[in-house]
């Protein structure tokens, strides 16, 4: 069952993208759901951190090539795209801030079933995925206010709170779950089950997330129309330089496309906690936003990369 949930990730996330519009319109009481996001998120973390091979990450790391290009695809080529693009919606204080918050940090989880549905190196994204949050933790503070041309006024505690309970806690949990699974049979059990649980979970999220915002997303749908021309732009252009600069350094077809996916793919589901820490109510709005348009694009995607980006396919 979770085998066939994986293969039809991309149409169940939008089905769940669906039915949280359609609670959000019937329930007006359905923003009420918010509080439940971050734990939500934290359990989908936990699953991913699951996938990491903790084991194994040493050896992973050691393609270092596959690392620098990451590095230099999602923190210069990527910020560089981003300030070009977001000065379509540079008059809108609240758009640019949102736009250039959710572009600016790499994707560290259903990036990975993606990967694996389009034949791309899914092993290699799962060992930087550390690496790519505590670059993206470092780097945000300094790339945001560059983007954005002002300073930004945030309260340091929620940021503190979200680092601390959807970053470090779900891997330190996941880290000592894999060590406790190779010992005790119940704890194989529940790392087996929470690896299950990966697509339902997200599902959940992404159902919860939109029932809780939908009825301010269309309060502001004007303001938010042109994040979503932004949002699917970047996608297309990101990934079309990607490609291009994939075959400009001979990267083998599964490292390929996994610096593909990793480019179009952003962390807004983790941010949206960021997000909802900000003065300004539009900010969260436009990472939904752009997670919704970010499903569809990655559903046409996992489908075009393989012939974008031909080559073997690979398990790792």
């Amino acid at each position: 069952m979770s085998g066939w949930m994986e293969r039809h990730q991309a149409p169940l996330l939008l089905a769940a993208v669906a039915a949280g519009a359609l609670l959000g319109l019937l329930l007006p009481q359905a923003a009420g759901l918010a509080p439940a996001i971050t734990p939500l998120l934290g359990l989908v973390l936990l699953a991913t951190f699951l996938a990491v091979p903790f084991r194994r990450l040493a050896e992973s790391l050691r393609d270092w090539r596959f690392l620098l290009l990451l590095g230099a695809v999602n923190f210069v080529l990527v910020p560089a795209l981003v300030w070009a693009l977001t000065r379509l919606v540079a008059h809108d204080a609240a758009v640019l801030l949102g736009a250039a918050l959710v572009l600016l940090t790499p994707c560290i989880d259903y990036v990975i079933v993606f990967a694996r549905m389009a034949g791309a190196a899914a092993e290699r994204l799962l060992a930087a995925a550390p690496v790519l949050l505590v670059a993206q933790a470092l780097l945000l503070p300094v790339l945001l206010p560059l983007i954005t041309g002002r300073h930004v006024e945030v309260e340091p505690e929620p940021f503190v709170e979200a680092l601390l309970l959807l970053i470090v806690l779900p891997l330190l949990l996941a880290a000592a779950l894999q060590w406790a699974a190779a010992r005790w049979r119940p704890a194989r059990s529940a790392e087996s089950g929470l690896a299950a649980a990966m697509v339902p979970l997200m599902m959940a999220t992404l159902l919860v997330v939109v029932a809780s915002q939908l009825a301010a997303i269309g309060a502001a749908l004007p303001r938010l129309l042109p994040a979503a021309g932004l949002f699917a732009v970047f996608a297309v252009a990101v990934a079309l330089l990607v490609a291009l600069l994939v075959r400009l350094a001979r990267v083998d077809a599964p490292r390929g496309r996994a610096l593909v996916l990793s480019a179009v793919t952003r962390n807004s589901l983790v941010v949206l906690p960021l997000a909802l820490a900000l003065p300004a109510p539009l900010v969260p709005l436009v990472v939904v936003t752009q997670t919704v348009v970010e499903l569809v694009a990655l559903s046409a995607l996992v489908r075009l990369l393989p012939a974008l980006l031909p080559g073997e396919r690979t398990r790792g």
